[in-house]
Parts: C-alpha cells; sequence; structure tokens
C-alpha cells in the first residue's frame, strides 16, 4: 500500500513558532510536553495541507504569531505565516506552501510546487483524517458539529465537496435575505433555489456515498475499538443511502437519482417561500440534516454512551474512515491524533499502534509524556515540545 506522509515540514510566524523546521523522513511523528506547550499548534499546521480552515477551524487572520511590541503594549502587530512541507504521494514527492501576507492575511494562499494552486487541488494530492479533543462532545453538541464531520469525511473523497457546500451556502443566504424583503421577486428566486436544489442534492449524494465506504471499511475488521452503525438523518441523504443499500450504485443509476431530488428540493423550496419567509431562514435541505451513530455491540445511541465509549467510537470511525480512504485512493491517509493516547489504557493504546502501522500510515501524535509512545513502531519520531517567553521549540527526545 502507497502511502502519504510530510517528510519535512517548515514553520514561519506560526501561532507560537517564529521558525521551525522538522525532517521526518516520512516516519510518523510523536510530539509530548506539558499543556500549552505548542503540541496542537504543529498538528494544526500539518492540516494546512489540505483544503478548509484547519483542525482547530481558524480564519486565516488568527494564526499568525503575535510578536511582542514594546512601544504599543495594546496593539501588537500581526504578521503573515506560512507553512512548507515536502508531501510524498503516489506520483512522487511535491511541495506544497500555503499562508497569509501582505495586506490581505485574511484570505489563506496555496503553491503547489511553487505555483499558484486552489484549495480543491490540495485535496486531489493528500488526504488526512484527524481526531481532536474538541470532537469528543460530537454526538452531545448541536446538529452542526456533526454535519462538519461527516462533510469532512465526504471531502477526502471527493475534493469538490467544499466548493459544491459553499456554493449552496452562498445561495441560500442570498435567498434568505430576499425573501426578508417586502415584495421579493419570484424570479430572483427562482434562480436561487435551482442552484440550491442542484448543489444540494449533489452534497446529498456525496455524503452518503463516503457513509456507505465507512460502512463498507468496518464490516469484518480487525479491531478492537467498537463498531458504529451510522445513519444520515436527512430525507434526501436517506433516499440515496437506501439507493446504494439496493445496490443502485452504478453511475447511471445516482446520477439519474441526483437529477430527481434537484428537482423535489427545487419544487418543495418554491412551496416553502411563505414559511421560511416566516421563520427568516431555509427549513428544507441538507443543511439541516443529522448524523447519527449507534455502538452496535450495545444497539446503544452514540449520545447515551459512557464517555470513554463515545471516544472509542471516534477513534473507530475515524480508523475506518482511514481504511475507506486507502481503499479507494490506493494511498494511506495522514493521521492527525491530538491528545488522542491518553484517553486510552495501555491494551487501546497499543491496538491503536497495530493499526496505524497495519494501514501503513503516517500518525501525528501528542500527548504529556513520551511514555504514551511506547509502542509506536515504524521509527516514529519523538520530538519534545517546549515554550518559553511565548515561543515553542521542538528537541528529538
Amino acid at each position: 500500500m502507497t502511502r502519504l506522509a510530510v517528510l519535512s515540514l517548515k514553520l514561519a510566524q506560526y501561532r507560537s513558532y517564529d521558525l521551525c523546521t522538522l525532517e521526518t523522513g516520512g516516519a510518523s511523528v510523536a510530539l509530548y510536553g506539558a499543556n500549552g506547550a505548542g503540541k496542537t499548534n504543529i498538528l494544526e499546521a500539518v492540516s494546512m495541507l489540505v483544503p478548509g480552515r484547519g483542525l482547530r477551524r481558524a480564519a486565516a487572520d488568527e494564526i499568525a504569531r503575535r510578536p511582542d511590541r514594546p512601544d504599543r503594549p495594546d496593539r501588537p502587530d500581526r504578521l503573515g505565516w506560512r507553512v512548507r512541507a515536502e508531501v510524498a504521494i503516489p506520483a512522487g514527492v511535491i511541495e506544497i506552501a500555503t499562508g497569509a501576507a501582505g495586506a490581505d492575511t485574511a484570505r489563506r494562499r496555496v503553491e503547489i510546487d511553487g505555483k499558484a494552486a486552489s484549495q480543491t487541488a490540495l485535496g486531489r494530492h493528500v488526504r488526512m483524517v484527524w481526531l481532536t479533543p474538541m470532537m469528543d462532545r460530537l454526538w452531545l453538541d448541536a446538529a452542526a458539529d456533526r454535519r462538519r464531520f461527516l462533510d469532512r469525511i465526504a471531502l477526502g473523497f471527493e475534493p469538490g465537496h467544499a466548493e459544491t457546500s459553499i456554493a449552496y451556502e452562498k445561495a441560500m443566504r442570498a435567498r434568505n435575505r430576499l425573501l426578508r424583503e417586502p415584495g421579493w421577486h419570484d424570479a430572483w428566486l427562482v434562480g436561487l433555489e435551482a442552484q440550491m436544489a442542484r448543489t444540494g442534492a449533489r452534497i446529498a449524494r456525496v455524503r452518503s456515498e463516503a457513509l456507505a465506504r465507512l460502512t463498507e471499511a468496518q464490516e469484518g475488521a480487525k479491531t478492537l475499538f467498537p463498531r458504529a452503525e451510522m445513519a444520515i438523518l436527512g430525507d434526501m441523504e436517506s433516499r440515496f443511502s437506501q439507493a446504494l443499500g439496493a445496490g443502485g450504485d452504478t453511475g447511471d443509476d445516482l446520477d439519474s437519482l441526483e437529477v430527481h431530488e434537484a428537482a423535489t428540493l427545487s419544487q418543495a423550496l418554491a412551496a416553502a417561500r411563505p414559511r421560511d419567509a416566516a421563520a427568516g431562514r431555509t427549513l428544507t435541505g441538507p443543511h439541516r440534516s443529522d448524523l447519527e451513530a449507534v455502538y452496535a455491540a450495545k444497539a446503544m445511541p452514540a449520545a447515551a454512551c459512557s464517555t470513554g465509549e463515545q471516544k472509542a467510537l471516534l477513534i473507530s470511525l475515524c480508523l475506518a474512515n482511514a481504511r475507506a480512504l486507502a481503499l479507494a485512493t490506493g494511498a494511506a491517509p495522514i493521521l492527525l491524533l491530538d491528545e488522542v493516547a491518553a484517553h486510552l489504557d495501555a491494551g487501546r493504546r497499543q491496538a491503536l499502534f497495530a493499526e496505524i502501522e497495519g494501514l501503513g500510515a503516517q500518525a501525528w501524535m501528542t500527548g504529556t509524556g513520551s511514555e504514551l509512545f511506547d509502542g509506536l513502531g515504524g521509527g516514529a519520531l519523538r520530538l519534545a515540545v517546549t515554550e518559553a517567553d511565548g515561543l515553542s521549540a521542538l528537541a528529538e527526545g
């Protein structure tokens, strides 16, 4: 199995790092140190090598390190930031550079092998799966968090999913604004609803196909982590899932269903204008969907499981996602696992390390102590992360 791996990583003015260079040789990386030392900043920088806002969902202008200004302590300058990496992909080695600088620090720019590129292009080269402490309440928090989790999974299989989602949200916001105005023009709404219908049907299809891949990756997997039975709670996604489950998974079948679902959503949006105008928002569409998970062995909803069981389910889903991506693309994705080892007993930690090694994946992991990574094979690098005077530094441990 071919693997994706970050061979080298260079940061400039990135959060708590002034300048930082790290050579991995493609090995997994274990970062350990005190809380607040800057471990997660490294993982976040790696996550910037794929589309989106990274594992913290930070805006581009929130990332740059703020240097001290003795003359104006109340208004520190905000510098630009940059991440540069050499990444091994099946076709060879590419150089990715991304960051924000100059007058427009709110916009993230991307270069691949020295040429300007889109974030979608990043998704065609590099796939990642990550798990962070912020995701621990996934099954208890709002549906929007679960949709975001699902869409991140879908993006790994379909790099254009983010652009489709952005187009849908943009059309929906414009429709909502029009409906708030007295005497709205139907002709304008027709165009916006047509775009919402087209992109909405595509979103539902890609989500459903991604979930089907995840389900398949869990079947028969040799793992100590619990299997999750998952379903998307949304009308369009449910119909796509039914078609996939019934064997209607040929391209022509799904294309026809996508056209039908777009027409159905367009009609529903037109009929719902008075209701949506009264509510001040659109109440129909894939932006209202939710993700449901059940601990299969106990037939227990994830939301009712213990904290430890919920964490185990999340790890299981991340590993299933990695297996599914490896099967679909021929290359194991890069794994970013923030503070995951601390929540596992020794047996489960060894099981996790064994699955990572079995996948052939490069993993970037964080923890408070080096001993948490005993048993992490493959010549993994162990790096101590320290912080002093607001700056972080790495040292080989």
